[in-house]
């Protein structure tokens, strides 16, 4: 029985198995044989090692050097996501002595099964490890509508009164601006209607209330909002919003989190807050990014919005819930820090299973991770000369959020959240205003990539936006090592977007 231990799956002992479920028996007697075991014979000793990935492959290469060899099942060009195991597949993972799989389902479950039922050892799941050593991951989002600001209204402690009254007193926009309460049984009640002035609500002392809010058009708003507790001062502030469209350059934007207009009124002011933070509305925008165009209900509540099947800017009430996958993004590599957190699994895996060169492994993935540190250094000063304005990623698909996170860039949008979806028409909808809110220079497109590519060079030919490449989940004969890989993104990133 296979050794369970976390970040690895057990294997089936019996060579094979997977093989004969998934592939049929043909050849698989020759193909699953085990090497010569007689010693001094070649094959025999040596220490195999096979990876999913070519990323993953050449990572475990740097740290391998001359005592292993490493075999990569999905072939340099191929795409992981769709790769289907072949009697070659079964073969190497039968003489494997170590089996590396980045996992968090980023390989398909055909692969997966495999892997597990045909090697004699366990597969360890790289990146489910790697979060161990410090690899930071992000969450998938299940609706990139939700993926947005949560904006809400609270009332401090004040000794003027008993309730703190909110008021919009007007919108200086392009378009209307709403927002409300969905109650229990889903019926809205409005707050804020820029259509009447004055339009608010009454809270009471130190209350808080969750909101959804709607903008009928992209653009910026100016929120001009008040409020007044008994026969204190009244409070004033205008909040900058930026519906679909680049916040202006240089200011600090707040598009994330769950964030209140908060009302201090025995302290004279109005201000954004969240649990730790305030900011002074003057010194901030809070951005609302084009995932979240929604068509207005059919419901007859909702006619405050406008005429059903019409799309409003909607950020949603908190209170909802952030739907939210179990899973996590498994594109970690794309954050050099993520990728030295593989590089300490990998090296203490093959010493493990190959202790008489545990110490060579443990050296060979130190040098490794000096030339990541380098790789990251080259990687942040390159794309921090990209300006503020354009720092914009638009994809194929939702496989970059770590490359934003880590090097200040905004996923701005993609045809697909993953590769197993087909495109709506909606989200060319969305794809299409997001090119022309945001005014964006360039979209990128991977070079092995089919599903949603199309789309997105029709699009970006239609918004008269140039085409770029991007590498995300392999390798090829151009960009051929994981170091190449984040070299060559970083310099197309930088000449495609400044």
């Amino acid at each position: 029985m296979a050794r369970r231990i976390p970040g690895r799956r057990p294997f089936a002992g019996s060579a094979c198995r997977a093989g004969l479920s998934l592939l049929g028996a043909a050849g698989l007697v020759a193909a699953c044989a085990p090497a010569s075991s007689t010693p001094g014979t070649g094959a025999a000793d040596e220490f195999r090692v096979v990876a999913t990935t070519p990323i993953l492959a050449d990572m475990a290469r740097q740290v391998a050097g001359p005592d292993a060899t490493v075999t990569s099942l999905v072939p340099p060009g191929r795409d992981p996501h769709t790769f289907e195991p072949s009697l070659r597949t079964v073969r190497e993972a039968a003489h494997a002595d170590v089996a590396l799989a980045n996992g968090l389902l980023l390989e398909p479950a055909t692969l997966t099964s495999t892997l597990e039922q045909t090697s004699a050892h366990p597969v360890v799941e790289v990146a489910e490890q790697a979060r161990a050593r410090g690899a930071q991951v992000i969450p998938l989002v299940e609706n990139v509508a939700l993926d947005a600001i949560w904006l809400g209204l609270k009332s401090a402690y004040t000794t003027a009164g008993d309730e703190v009254d909110f008021r919009l007193e007007g919108v200086d926009g392009p378009g209307a601006v709403a927002a409300y309460i969905v109650g229990t049984f889903g019926a809205p009640q409005v707050v804020f209607d820029s259509a009447r002035d004055g339009s608010g609500t009454r809270l009471p002392n130190s209350a808080h209330t969750h909101l959804s809010w709607a903008f009928s058009e992209p653009g910026l708003y100016q929120l001009r909002l008040s409020a007044r507790a008994g026969q204190a001062d009244p409070v004033a502030a205008t909040v900058t919003v930026a519906v679909g469209v680049a916040p202006p350059a240089g200011a600090q934007v707040l598009d994330e989190g769950h964030v209140d207009i908060a009302a201090d009124i025995d302290a004279g002011r109005l201000d954004l807050r969240d649990r730790d933070r305030v900011w002074r509305p003057e010194e901030v925008v809070i951005a609302v990014p084009s995932s979240t165009l929604q068509p207005i209900p059919p419901d007859p509540h909702y006619r405050f919005l406008g005429r059903p099947g019409r799309e409003t800017y909607l950020l949603p009430q908190a209170v909802l819930g952030k739907h939210v996958h179990g899973e996590l993004d498994p594109h970690l590599w794309h954050d050099l820090g993520n990728a030295s957190s593989f590089v300490d699994v990998i090296a203490d895996e093959l010493a493990l299973s190959d202790p008489s060169h545990g110490q060579a492994y443990r050296a060979r993935a130190a040098a490794y991770q000096a030339k990541l540190a380098e790789t990251n250094r080259f990687v942040e000063d390159t794309l921090a000369g990209i300006p503020a304005a354009n720092r914009h990623l638009v994809t194929t698909h939702d496989g970059y959020g770590y490359l934003a996170k880590a090097y200040g860039l905004k996923v701005a949008g993609f045809v697909t959240p993953s590769e197993s979806v087909e495109p709506s028409p909606r989200d060319v909808m969305t794809l299409r205003r997001t090119l022309r809110d945001l005014q964006v220079p360039a979209v990128f497109i991977e070079p092995n990539r089919t599903g949603g590519a199309g789309i997105l060079e029709q699009t970006a030919r239609e918004a008269g936006v140039q085409l770029c490449p991007i590498y995300g989940d392999t390798l090829d004969e151009q960009v051929s090592t994981y170091l190449d890989l984040m070299r060559f993104n970083a310099e197309s990133l930088r000449r495609c977007l400044t």
